[in-house]
């Protein structure tokens, strides 16, 4: 243990001070699928952290209803449960279609966002190139 203790160090002192690159990288879209494919993934691959926490506890509170009315679904008795049986195997079916959408969606939303992730800078900077001209041309 006490030798990992100055890898570790290093290891944190290297992350600390890493190259600070001011070129942008372009997000390839394929990558973002594959990263996507975990539920979150994508979305952190392409800077969204906020919107990854939101996919993911999405995910995550869908996937907790599937399971809590499947158990209830499978534990039924008549006298502890306001609904009738069936409905919470169409609840736990709903929620079950719910996780699948998220994914799909955050799948998608990574792919389209790393297609668009360039956008703004170009935009901007075409938008300054036509400023520039107009400047110079009302002079």
């Amino acid at each position: 243990m006490n030798c990992c203790r100055p890898i570790l160090f290093i290891l944190l002192i290297g992350l600390a001070y890493g190259q600070d690159s001011k070129k942008e990288r372009i997000k390839d879209p394929k990558k973002a699928f594959y990263f996507s494919l975990i539920p979150g993934m994508g979305q952190v691959y392409n800077g969204k952290l906020f919107k990854s926490a939101i996919v993911i506890g999405l995910e995550i509170a869908a996937y907790n209803a599937c399971l809590n009315n499947l158990d209830i679904y499978n534990n039924y008795d008549d006298g502890n449960y306001p609904l009738r049986k069936h409905r919470y195997l169409e609840k736990r079916n709903k929620y079950a279609w719910w996780i699948g959408i998220i994914y799909v969606y955050a799948m998608i939303d990574a792919v389209v966002d790393a297609h668009l992730h360039t956008f703004d800078h170009l935009m901007d900077s075409s938008l300054e190139h036509e400023n520039n001209k107009e400047i110079k041309d009302a002079e």
